[in-house]
């Protein structure tokens, strides 16, 4: 069956103005005016004047298969399921183990990511956890990256945080050129996703890396970095330099008072500094237990990451004077390209047809299309 989209408003992330869009196999097969179709076509047309196409959300970490404990056995956050993804316009997904890789498994992330996949979500997985030596699944990150499709990189690694395993700089320096290196054979991006905590490191691991090997810039990618002001304000040196920049969207207003930043007002600090926006992206943390500790590293509160908080935060960045082909380039566009995934984040003739369309006014998601196929 072909799907053919007429009258649509495109943002491609870049405005591409009104356009009709054909899905084919599950890709976008042509777009432009005036299609003539043959009458014996198996052809679906959907009516989408007045509203908004644009890509569907590409989101960089998600612990889909729960995380947490801080807090003991009571604290662990559930798995996440695919529909809910969908739901909340999330076509792609990286997943990722967090601060438990001993009850929690690679195992289990690769098999939850098969399990979203035949549900139609495009998931992808960073071996390794937040601890070294990583754990992973074949004995290395480089047989990881190079053997399962699925893996794309290594991550969430922890650093500058009370939780990591504090890392030296050779062993950060060796991980992370194990990846790219596993990267540039296996065709992959050979990210390195980090962790960033409170601790008054900040940024000064990477920078370090940055500084002292030959590791290009590109491969490190640190998120969290709306989470305090010191680390915000090396993030803002580090996407000048050019950088990736990862904000964290599960925020809550009620806990601000730390310091932290919501993503979207994150993202309007960094464009006013001059951060580049093709260097910044959101993150869902969906799933992921956020923990709240005092002075003395003891837990307060332990809350759970959203799915929801991408879109949510992508609309308050528009709310904010945020143009909607910039702040849409922060969930689709730029994560897809820090990630490799060549096929994903813009809408164009030869790209996967994972798309959402969205009410105008509202920034409400109507439909959400994933390889091909409507899903929510």
């Amino acid at each position: 069956m072909l799907t053919l989209i007429e009258g649509a408003e495109v943002f491609s992330p870049a405005p591409l103005g009104q356009q009709d869009l054909l899905v084919a196999d599950g890709r976008i097969a042509w777009m432009g005016k005036g299609l003539t179709v043959p009458a014996d076509w198996p052809l679906a047309r959907v009516d989408g004047r007045g509203r908004y196409l644009v890509p569907g959300l590409v989101d960089p970490l998600a612990h889909i298969t729960g995380g947490g404990g801080e807090g003991g056995f009571a604290f662990r956050t559930p798995e996440l399921a695919a529909s809910e993804a969908l739901q909340a316009g999330v076509t792609t997904l990286v997943a990722a183990l967090g601060t438990d890789s001993l009850t929690r498994t690679l195992a289990q992330v690769l098999g939850k990511v098969r399990e979203f996949r035949a549900a139609g979500v495009s998931a992808f997985m960073y071996t390794g956890s937040y601890h070294l030596p990583v754990k992973t699944l074949t004995g290395s990150v480089e047989s990881d990256i190079m053997l399962i499709p699925e893996v794309l990189g290594v991550g969430e690694v922890a650093i500058s945080d009370h939780r990591s395993s504090a890392p030296t700089h050779d062993e950060l320096a060796r991980l992370a050129s194990e990846a790219r290196v596993a990267g540039l054979l296996a065709g992959k991006s050979g990210v390195s996703f980090f962790h960033l905590g409170d601790g008054r490191g900040a940024l000064a691991p990477l920078r370090a890396l940055r500084d002292g090997t030959d590791i290009p810039l590109r491969q490190l990618y640190p998120t969290h970095c709306n989470r305090n002001p010191w680390l915000f304000a090396e993030a803002i040196e580090w996407g000048r330099a050019g950088g990736w920049v990862d904000l964290t969207a599960s925020s809550f207003p009620d806990l601000l008072d730390d310091g932290e930043q919501l993503a979207a007002d994150a993202l309007v600090a960094l464009l006013a500094a001059g951060v580049p926006r093709e260097r910044i992206s959101f993150s869902s943390d969906a799933n992921a237990s956020l923990p709240r500790f005092d002075g003395e590293g003891r837990l307060i509160e332990l809350r759970c990451g959203q799915i929801g908080s991408l879109w949510q935060q992508f609309s308050r960045a528009c709310a904010l004077g945020v143009p909607l082909a910039s702040a849409l380039s922060v969930v689709t566009a730029n994560p897809a390209r820090a990630l490799g995934l060549t096929g994903k984040g813009t809408l164009g003739v030869g790209q996967d047809a994972d798309l959402l369309l969205i009410d105008p006014e509202t920034l409400v998601i109507g439909r959400v299309m994933s390889g091909g196929q409507w899903r929510a």
